[in-house]
């Protein structure tokens, strides 16, 4: 075998690797454009191309795509949770003006209902005081002459009666009338006639409609 014949050898396989090479190879870069072996030029992503250079504009040089991504990404969520303060601040204030409304209404309220007291109150007593004042000529009228005194305080009986009738109340409890423990307080069982009548009275009860202001206190009758 002559020297050329072996020089010869190499020389073929390092064209045909070339050629390897060349065939393998699907795509380069020609001035800025993406070609495939050919030569073909083939369109390069759009949006790749443009966040790289939305990182140049945004002074973020030699940033990559996912990293200025995940920048874009981390913002937007400031921007995302400045809104959500704002909101925040805006439901406080609105809290803290129902509050106050709130805390308004209750002081009305309350002054109200001692204004309503205060009234019911001097109501009753302007009621009341005809009651005084029969009372007065009673005890007057009874000094010089003890036998009046007697109808004299019957008739201011009469009259409170009449007033707690015009305030309301409802007189309960009567030797006679049946039992009612709703109405009724029994003190005393004796034996009598019929079951749960009323055959003494303590003290008179009185209701205002379905409200008990104060039971009667009476002594009820129980068939022996």
């Amino acid at each position: 075998m002559t020297k050329d014949d072996q020089q010869g050898t190499p020389q073929t396989d390092a064209a045909e690797t070339t050629g390897t090479e060349q065939e393998n190879l699907k795509f380069t870069r020609q001035r800025g454009k993406t070609v495939d072996a050919e030569g073909t030029e083939l369109d390069s992503s759009p949006e790749t191309d443009n966040m790289a250079e939305d990182a140049e504009e945004a002074g973020f040089p030699g940033m990559d795509e996912n990293m200025f991504a995940q920048v874009q990404e981390m913002m937007g969520k400031l921007e995302r949770v400045d809104e959500l303060e704002k909101e925040n601040a805006d439901l406080r204030g609105r809290l803290g003006r129902l509050a106050a409304d709130f805390e308004s209404y209750r002081t009305r309220m309350g002054q109200d209902v001692a204004a309503a007291q205060g009234q019911g109150v001097a109501k009753a007593a302007e009621q009341l005081m005809p009651v005084y004042d029969d009372l007065d000529r009673a005890v007057t009228m009874g000094s010089g002459d003890p036998a009046k005194l007697i109808p004299g305080v019957q008739a201011v009986q009469n009259r409170v009666l009449n007033t707690f009738a015009a305030l309301g109340l409802e007189a309960t409890g009567k030797e006679g009338e049946a039992f009612d423990p709703q109405w009724h307080e029994a003190l005393q069982v004796v034996d009598g006639d019929a079951d749960d009548v009323i055959v003494q009275v303590y003290q008179v009860g009185f209701r205002m409609g379905d409200r008990l202001v104060r039971p009667a206190r009476v002594v009820v009758s129980r068939k022996g």
